[in-house]
């Protein structure tokens, strides 16, 4: 949560005299004061260099206080959404240029009670920012649109009407699983960038019910190969591991290999889906992207056409695809949490056969690429 917080308040302008009065660019809604408070604190921390102002909402505060502040002037928004609504019922704020929309913990947000509230302060937000239902149509248009992060542990029918009502082509992380549940009981290997993701994707698959463990710098050698061990014999099914920790491993077997996070390195990415498709069997490679990635996309897009294996349009139309980046120019940010970041994000999922990239088809000769868009065994 704090990680999108931080891309989004590094995103926004330092706001003016003439567009004060429109409102704040950024709105985040926690369930609770506690966890709203804790919100401002850490957005605080980076938001004040940046010259941002941040101003919290929430209950057990003097509302006409809260809204004196607003109306100064401030960027940020953080609110529990009961306090929130009633600030606008009061036209203390309004939302004229909010382009960023925050839900944090959204299924507990639903589960008190405050659906009506964040679905009030979300149309409260101009639908002139909303993003064409068609991708080609927003690749058209050169404008901003509302960006919404919705963080929920679980995606009750409630929560979920709110992510087809207020996301487009929403991504969502039950991709992950839908990947494992494929291969049944045969072995995969996801790939992150940090220990930290590895613990995390790790403990939300375990809570999933797949047996998995992890392979990180953050574990001792006898935890490593206790880790390697039990993936090898099959205790576990699903190793989730960081690229230094999984360099040398030799596991055979290994159905899929899944990048959760895609490293900016091409030749990591290599190495990477090395691990399966060893000794003349097949495999699967599957690799999230996001807009984050963007530093990577000309190299991938040229493996791709030397393998003779399809680009997706995603690929092949974005402008960082065309030209080889100056590395010496460019200074990489790494989002942990890549499924859920930015705006868009696609898969390319590749067969790998003695570790030659060749296109993945199915019997009517489909490509295996999936859009960014909810599963459709969620409608």
């Amino acid at each position: 949560m704090f990680t999108y917080n931080h891309t989004t308040v590094s995103r926004l302008p330092p706001m003016s005299e003439e567009n004060e009065a429109e409102g704040p660019y950024a709105v985040v809604m926690a369930p609770t004061r506690v966890l709203a408070q804790q919100i401002e604190e850490e957005t605080n921390k980076f938001a004040k260099h940046l010259g941002i102002r941040v101003v919290s909402i929430v209950g057990g505060q003097s509302i006409e206080e809260q809204g004196f502040r607003i109306r100064q002037g401030c960027e940020v928004v953080i609110a529990t959404p009961g306090r929130l609504i009633d600030c606008l019922e009061r036209r203390y704020p309004v939302l004229n240029q909010c382009n960023y929309a925050v839900l944090d913990e959204a299924d507990r947000m639903v589960d008190m009670g405050f659906e009506p509230q964040v679905m009030g302060v979300l149309d409260a937000m101009p639908s002139s920012n909303l993003k064409p239902e068609n991708e080609d149509e927003e690749l058209d248009e050169k404008k901003i649109y509302r960006t919404t992060y919705m963080f929920s542990a679980t995606m009750p029918p409630t929560v979920e009407r709110l992510a087809r009502k207020y996301l487009r082509n929403p991504v969502v992380v039950l991709w992950l699983q839908r990947l494992l549940n494929e291969l049944g009981d045969r072995t995969s290997i996801v790939f992150v960038n940090t220990r930290k993701n590895a613990d995390n994707v790790a403990k939300n698959l375990d809570k999933a019910g797949y047996h998995v463990t992890t392979l990180h710098g953050g574990k001792s050698q006898e935890q490593r190969e206790i880790s390697l061990e039990g993936f090898r014999t099959k205790r576990y099914n699903v190793l989730v591991a960081t690229d230094v920790a999984g360099r040398g491993i030799d596991i055979p077997n290994v159905a899929q290999v899944i990048n959760f996070d895609m490293h900016g390195s091409i030749d990591t990415y290599t190495h990477r889906i090395g691990r399966t498709g060893r000794a003349g069997k097949t495999g699967v490679a599957t690799t999230f992207l996001t807009l984050s990635d963007s530093d990577v996309f000309y190299d991938l897009k040229q493996m791709l056409i030397q393998s003779n294996s399809t680009v997706p349009n995603e690929l092949a139309r974005h402008e960082a695809s065309k030209f080889k980046p100056d590395r010496s120019s460019v200074l990489r940010c790494q989002i942990v949490g890549s499924l859920l970041s930015d705006r868009w994000f696609f898969v390319v999922r590749l067969l790998v056969l003695r570790c030659q990239i060749v296109l993945l088809q199915s019997e009517k000769g489909d490509n295996h690429i999936y859009s960014a868009q909810l599963p459709k065994d969620m409608s």
